[in-house]
């Protein structure tokens, strides 16, 4: 299993050290990023969570899926690659 999880469903409340501290109950957090918007600098309501072992990324995604976090009910899973873009015709 990937140690990278997908948080979506965040409240744009949610601070990267609150999800920190809440998924360290799992084990060793490595890293912690919640993109914002480039234009509106406005958060996007996901992150990712990067777990030190593929046991405490397991961990994090049993006991967070669908649990409570700022008043939000947040998916937990692990993250994907991201695909490619598509390409544009500059017509």
């Amino acid at each position: 299993m990937n140690t990278k999880l997908f948080v979506g469903n965040l409240s744009f409340k949610t601070t990267e050290q609150q999800l920190e501290e809440a998924f360290s109950r799992s084990g060793k957090v490595v890293s912690v990023a919640i993109p914002t918007d480039r234009e509106t600098g406005r958060k996007r309501g996901f992150g990712f969570v990067e777990m030190e072992t593929a046991e405490a990324a397991d961990a994090a995604v049993r006991e967070f899926n669908g649990q409570t976090l700022d008043g939000r009910q947040i998916v937990v899973n692990p993250s994907r690659p991201r695909e490619a873009a598509p390409k544009r015709n500059n017509w």
